[in-house]
C-alpha cells in the first residue's frame, strides 16, 4: 500500500514549517486535511459567504491535484465556530460547489480552530476520479 502526499502551491508554507500534507491518497481514496476560507494572502475575508466559499474553492484545487473532483466527494466533516448563527450560509455556499447525489457529512460545532478568526474548518474524503 503506497501513500501519496498532496501539497499545491498554496499548501507549501505548512507542509515545510508544521509538517502536514493538504491530503494523502491510498488505495484510490483522497483523504483531505481541514481547509479554512482564508484569502490568497492567507488572512481570513470580512465575510462569511466569501469565507466559506474560498474553503470550498481550497478544496476543489486541492481534489484536482489529487486526481479527484467535487463529485467524487464521499464525506466531509465540518467544524464551525457558531454554528447556528451561519450553517444556513455555509450551506448556501456547499451548494455552489458540491450537488447531488449528496456526500454524507457530519457538521460540529468548536469553540476554536487552528487559524484564528476562522470560522469554519472543512475535511473532506473523495474517491480518485475514474
Amino acid at each position: 500500500m503506497s501513500i501519496k502526499s498532496v501539497v499545491t502551491e498554496s499548501g507549501k508554507y505548512s507542509y515545510e514549517n508544521f509538517h502536514f500534507s493538504q491530503a494523502t491518497v491510498c488505495n484510490g481514496m483522497v483523504y483531505c486535511s481541514g481547509v479554512v476560507g482564508s484569502n490568497a494572502k492567507g488572512r481570513m475575508p470580512e465575510t462569511l459567504e466569501e469565507e466559506f466559499e474560498n474553503a470550498w474553492r481550497s478544496i476543489g484545487d486541492i481534489l484536482e491535484a489529487s486526481g479527484s473532483s467535487y463529485s467524487n466527494i464521499v464525506e466531509y466533516t465540518s467544524y464551525h465556530i457558531g454554528m447556528q448563527s451561519h450553517i444556513a450560509a455555509f450551506m448556501v455556499a456547499r451548494d455552489k460547489f458540491v450537488s447531488a447525489p449528496w456526500p454524507a457529512w457530519t457538521a460540529i460545532g468548536t469553540t476554536e480552530l487552528a487559524m484564528p478568526g476562522a470560522h469554519v474548518e472543512i475535511r473532506v474524503v473523495a474517491r480518485v476520479a475514474d
